[in-house]
């Protein structure tokens, strides 16, 4: 038994999970939604509040894994681009050892795309040996995308945008104007270009994190969360356009009595993952990706048993 924590720049998540024979079985999973990368973008700087919350969030998965899971003996506690992009990393990561005993390992961009990769295909079913894939991981601060060729990663980078991050920047009305969402579909559609990757014309595409999965829940109209029903989803670019259409036109507020489970504490930067989604599926030429409920906590314990 294995456990892994993801410190993101929006959400910390929790993942209990078994490996037999090289495969991973998720056993139970949780969900906190500090928002550590508040205010980030704008000072690079993470603040007492904010790493307040994430501890206590820490300390309620210590808890639980305490009182739930007392034979799992390590528990992998990675970080990744709100802690890269901050000047005080170093007082953010000794203060959350201090007040929770976690080491955290500070992830570089290239190995959060590793990372989220092996632990997106870790929970889907279906061969990608013989096809290329792409993956994407939209977070609160930065987007990855891994490519794939016959099931090993070929290449990787981190973008500098976010669900969280280009809110901030762009989306600063609510709902914003279209003005607002013309220039962050601008910016979406300009940092894709400025790290190019060598694709074929017939690429594959799979999504995790909240964006895509919390979409996939909305199109299935699930009112909890159920990853074997989320996992092998398919969505296309047409269902993120339609979202799009919706977030433009009411409050944050009122997307959230319409779907509190899945919104709740991203409700406000919804459209903004939506948009970089739109974005992604547009530069490559995408109509429609696979939604996967693995990532970098799944990815962290299959890497750390591998490594043994």
């Amino acid at each position: 038994m294995k456990a892994a924590i993801d410190i993101g720049t929006n959400t910390v998540l929790l993942l209990v999970a078994e490996i037999k024979n090289g495969v991973l079985k998720p056993v139970f999973e949780e969900q906190r939604i500090p928002r550590l990368g508040k205010g980030v973008d704008a000072d690079r700087m993470i603040n007492e509040a904010a790493t307040k919350r994430v501890a206590d969030a820490l300390l309620e998965y210590r808890a639980i894994l305490d009182e739930k899971f007392p034979e799992v003996r390590e528990v992998i506690v990675t970080a990744t681009s709100a802690v890269r992009d901050a000047r005080n990393k170093t007082v953010f990561m000794e203060a959350i050892r201090k007040q929770t005993g976690f080491q955290i390992r500070l992830l570089s961009g290239k190995e959060e795309a590793e990372w989220t990769a092996a632990g997106a295909l870790s929970v889907i079913k279906g061969d990608f040996s013989d096809q290329e894939t792409l993956i994407l991981d939209i977070g609160g601060g930065s987007t990855e995308v891994a490519q794939l060729r016959k099931g090993e990663v070929t290449d990787g980078h981190s973008f500098d945008m976010g669900s969280v991050r280009f809110t901030e920047r762009f989306l600063k009305k609510d709902p914003p104007s279209k003005d607002q969402i013309e220039q962050c579909r601008k910016e979406v559609a300009d940092y894709f270009t400025r790290r190019l990757f060598d694709t074929g014309e017939s690429a594959n595409a799979v999504g995790v994190a909240g964006t895509v999965t919390s979409l996939a829940a909305m199109s299935l109209d699930l009112q909890v969360y159920d990853p074997v029903k989320l996992a092998g989803h398919i969505l296309t670019i047409r269902d993120v356009k339609e979202a799009i259409t919706r977030f433009s036109e009411h409050s944050a507020d009122q997307m959230l009595e319409q779907y509190p489970v899945y919104l709740k504490g991203r409700a406000d930067i919804f459209l903004a993952g939506l948009l970089i989604l739109e974005g992604f599926l547009t530069h490559f030429g995408i109509e429609s990706m696979i939604v996967s409920t693995g990532g970098i906590r799944h990815g962290a314990i299959l890497n750390n048993v591998s490594s043994r």
